[in-house]
């Protein structure tokens, strides 16, 4: 297919995973309803909530999760494919932990790829706010390009925006389209959002599309929005600020061979050797 029209859901998820499945339905039938074809969401669109306590009871393994059954079964009913950013749910192998996880849903409500979070974020901020990840949640170990009408989509989720050794292991397995869905914190992506974006598809020569978490939370975090898609040149095709709202967007695929006929960046990597250190 020459065309892909997207459809961006620019949301503020809440503590009540039920409320923000409602949403999340919502918009997919304005989107069928559009003409679009891939739907995508922001991480954790189940559930934002720093109460650890409180969340506990709403995280539960992916087979029990009320937010992913309502979205396959909308995505057969609209016959939309999904890129649902993230969820959180229960790790199946790491005792009490929970897995910060997208999922890549066909038109019939099939899961057709899975992709655990790789790199967790675990920061003090100079603004006070306190970021531990990797107390409540297991890294991934595998890096997933699932398989669409489109070509292949690699899945990333937010934080593995920095680390651009992801990206190039994705388009060398087939990625045109890389999701980089988020929940940025307003700072970081006033300073860095736009810029790590572009970047991951002009080296790449794939399409972006990054749907973001936006605005004051329920539990009182504040997240950047600006969901955005970028061509394989760079050129931003749709950016939707900081309200909430669901943004349309068509994807001329025949852009990717042309920018990656014009400069070749995937044919010409070379593997890196460790760096000497000279003295």
């Amino acid at each position: 297919m020459n065309m892909l029209r997207a459809a961006l859901l620019q949301m503020s998820a809440g503590i009540d995973p039920a409320a923000n499945a409602l949403a999340i339905e919502d918009a997919m039938a304005r989107a069928a309803e559009a003409g679009a074809t891939l739907f995508c969401t922001p991480e954790m669109s189940n559930l934002i909530d720093r109460d650890r306590t409180r969340a506990a009871s709403h995280i539960v393994a992916e087979g029990d999760d009320e937010v992913l059954r309502r979205i396959r079964a909308a995505a057969a009913k609209y016959h939309l494919w999904v890129l649902i950013g993230s969820l959180a749910v229960r790790h199946e192998g790491e005792n009490g932990k929970y897995a910060n996880r997208s999922f890549l849903i066909d038109d019939t409500g099939a899961i057709r790829a899975r992709y655990d979070k790789m790199h967790l974020f675990d920061v003090d901020l100079a603004s006070g706010e306190s970021w531990r990840e990797s107390n409540a949640y297991a890294a991934g170990n595998t890096s997933i390009v699932g398989d669409t009408p489109w070509g292949g989509i690699g899945l990333s989720i937010c934080y593995d925006v920095r680390f651009p050794a992801l990206y190039q292991a994705l388009s060398a397995a087939g990625a045109n389209i890389l999701s980089i869905p988020a929940a940025f914190t307003v700072p970081t992506g006033l300073a860095h959002w736009e810029t790590l974006l572009r970047a991951r598809a002009i080296e790449n020569a794939c399409f972006v599309i990054a749907t973001a978490q936006t605005g004051l939370h329920e539990d009182g975090r504040e997240t950047y929005g600006h969901s955005c898609v970028i061509d394989p040149w760079g050129e931003i095709l749709l950016s939707l600020g900081e309200e909430q709202g669901l943004g349309i967007v068509d994807l001329p695929l025949d852009r990717i061979d042309d920018i990656r006929a014009r400069i070749p960046v995937i044919a010409h990597r070379r593997p890196i050797p460790t760096a000497q250190v000279t003295k």
